[in-house]
């Protein structure tokens, strides 16, 4: 292996949590559109493309594909790795695939550790520095079969204690920009840096520059450029040396499209280069340990001239330079989410000393599960507790480790990243905050009212969400127990559409009239029951359970929406085979375009409006319009001139006609 020039690219692949803590799924993000959620889109422009990335040969035409984790340095973030072991099986498989291929290639994987959410660590208790530490290791010892040699930072973000606690984990290095080391040592060689506590750990600090031009600039647009500035780098032209470019893994391909084409051949050049190898940073530490020290400039960021301001200040990073907004929410908002977590542990110290021989050492522990399904999760969980416990006490102690987590996601740094407290990044975290509130017990109400006083003073940029109370109460806390709404979509999905009967978090048992709902992570059951009416394209699921005042009425709109999905098209399946003639719906079931069939049968039925005006042929009507709507259309003009031609000849008085009427586009004059 040479002792030459080295080049390491590294890319932190990460996204925000997205999932709906009671659901455990991801609901539908409509800024992504067309794809679901931003996960999905990313996903497909991004983390399987550089899994799959194209190279060019001759005439345009691909010449070979390849999967560009085996040769770049990566971090994921371990909840986007849950989603793509769900969600992107192929691509996840693509990027463990490639850690393999890096240690057979080098002696070394190409994969670093992360905490385990993506919190500021420098604004962190060293308990949770800790906690987040030991939860990603552990999430990565499980996916990659092997321990970490090195860490990647959230945002690069450090001070003394966060390097301490990651050496005391067994972390061998961390990477940094140079702005956040005091004299960076010459060569991209790694320095090596002593901590308070007396412990030391090698620090990699990527070129700026060259880094900078890839995210923004015009380097990944172009390979002969990026290849050229790589070569000859001043650090590059003496042996040994190292020169290291770290940039969001988004880049290629998200935020520039077709950015994994650069960095394929990019990487082919470089290759083919004598003299040169391109490596991991383990690999090179391995061969070359560190001869300088260094000091760290703490606390501080890759992405805050100011430290790590932008993560509780209002400091004038963001996203939208001169846009005039204003980030004064972010100081209340972090007051708020710290004071909370606070409260957690504290109550978690309190509570789980009944219930664990050793409560830090089981929250620990219970890192190791989190990534798996919920019923693991909760095996785990259950072991960790004493033995001999009740069924109760059991359930109490799994509910406490999952308080604690549900505090650990509320530090999720995307929520002060962006520019407002009403973005989707702040609104998840409030929803983070409402579950780890759920599960505090008979304290709810006054950990609640502390959290809402203090985001009282978090003022949204627009002025109609008010503040970070009015956000939290309106926007974030279910205005329904979750087990009504969550039960009531599992017991219609499985009255209509029992494939999507099930759910990665909650699971149903029993009769409508005496459903058990249990929560599969914690063991929790509740007790419901439900009544099913089917109306046309809708349904009404009535839901009670002890407790709660009176039975509640609920619409497909109000259910969560991978069963509200699954029995809305259903119940538009039914209404088509109903509606539509037997050689218009084989024509579907062919494969035949949806529109022009629902448009013929619209017609068909408004005609028989002269002759049947029931409430069976209004209804027939009314249904085909409102699919016609799904499908993004309007009214089409032959029907409104067929319906005309009907209406005129009735009595206009008829309520029924008139409000079909307008539905259709007729001015009916002033009315309801």
């Amino acid at each position: 292996m040479t002792d030459g020039r080295s080049i390491v690219i590294h890319g932190h692949f990460y996204q925000p949590p997205r999932e709906d803590p009671w659901l455990d799924e991801v609901e539908r993000e409509e800024s992504a559109a067309p794809f679901h959620d931003w996960n999905e889109r990313i996903e497909q422009e991004c983390y399987r493309a550089v899994a799959a990335a194209r190279l060019p040969g001759a005439g345009g035409r691909i010449a070979r594909i390849a999967n560009l984790y085996e040769h770049i340095s990566f971090n994921f973030g371990p909840t986007l790795l849950e989603w793509l072991e769900h969600e992107a099986p192929g691509t996840y498989s693509a990027v463990l695939a490639a850690d393999v291929a890096s240690r057979a290639r080098l002696g070394h994987g190409n994969a670093l550790a992360m905490p385990y959410h993506h919190a500021i660590l420098p604004l962190s208790t060293r308990r949770e520095k800790m906690v987040e530490v030991r939860w990603g290791i552990a999430d990565f010892r499980r996916r990659y079969g092997r321990d970490p040699a090195g860490m990647w930072l959230p945002e690069t973000a450090v001070d003394d204690e966060t390097l301490d606690v990651l050496a005391e984990a067994g972390i061998a290095f961390t990477v940094l920009a140079s702005h956040q080391v005091g004299t960076p040592p010459p060569r991209g060689l790694p320095a090596r840096v002593r901590t308070a506590g007396g412990r030391t750990i090698a620090v990699f600090v990527y070129d700026g520059g060259i880094s900078h031009d890839v995210a923004f600039g015009p380097l990944v647009r172009s390979a002969d450029q990026w290849v050229e500035r790589l070569l000859h780098s001043p650090d590059s032209l003496a042996a040994p040396a190292l020169v290291s470019v770290a940039t969001d893994g988004e880049t290629y391909g998200h935020h520039h499209a077709f950015g994994e084409m650069a960095l394929a051949r990019t990487i082919e050049a470089l290759s083919a280069t004598p003299g040169v190898l391109v490596e991991n940073y383990a690999s090179f530490l391995a061969r070359h340990p560190p001869a300088h020290t260094a000091t760290l400039v703490a606390p501080s960021s890759w992405s805050c001239s100011h430290g790590v301001e932008r993560w509780r200040s209002d400091c004038g990073c963001r996203m939208a330079p001169g846009s005039g907004t204003h980030q004064r929410w972010r100081a209340p908002l972090r007051e708020a989410m710290v004071w909370l977590t606070a409260e957690c542990e504290s109550l978690y110290r309190r509570e789980a000393a009944e219930l664990f021989d050793d409560p830090a050492a089981a929250l620990d522990q219970y890192g190791a599960s989190i990534g798996r399904d919920a019923p693991a999760a909760r095996q785990l969980a259950e072991r960790l507790a004493r033995p001999g416990l009740s069924a109760e006490a059991r359930i109490r102690a799994v509910e406490l480790l999952e308080m604690q987590r549900g505090a650990l996601r509320s530090l999720t740094s995307c929520a002060w990243f962006f520019d407002d407290i009403g973005g989707i990044e702040a609104l998840q975290v409030l929803r983070y905050a409402a579950r780890a509130l759920e599960l505090v017990g008979p304290e709810a109400g006054r950990l609640e009212e502390g959290v809402t006083g203090r985001l009282a003073a978090a003022e949204s940029n627009v002025r109609t969400l008010g503040s970070g109370r009015e956000i939290y109460l309106q926007r974030a806390k279910p205005h329904l127990p979750p087990p009504l709404r969550i039960g009531a979509g599992l017991a219609a999905a499985r009255a209509v559409s029992p494939r999507v009967a099930t759910s990665r978090a909650w699971e149903i048992a029993g009769p409508d009239e005496a459903l058990k709902l249990t929560n599969r992570r914690t063991g929790r059951e509740h007790a419901l029951r439900v009544a099913i009416a089917v109306q046309g394209l809708d349904l009404e699921v009535t839901v009670s359970t002890p407790g709660w005042p009176g039975p509640v009425t609920l619409a497909l709109s109000d259910l969560p929406e991978r069963q509200r999905s699954a029995i809305g098209a259903d119940l538009r399946s039914r209404i088509l085979h109903q509606l539509l003639e037997p050689a218009e719906v084989a024509e579907l079931e062919r494969g035949g375009e949806l529109r022009p069939l629902v448009r013929r049968g619209l017609l068909r039925h408004v005609r028989g409006l002269a002759e049947d005006r029931s409430e069976r042929g209004r209804r027939a009507v009314q249904d085909l319009l409102t699919i016609l709507e799904e499908l993004g259309q309007a009214a089409p003009f032959e029907v409104q001139t067929v319906f005309y031609e009907i209406w005129q000849t009735q009595a206009p008085a008829d309520h029924d006609m008139v409000l079909l009427a307008r539905r259709l586009g007729f001015d009916t004059g002033p009315g309801p």
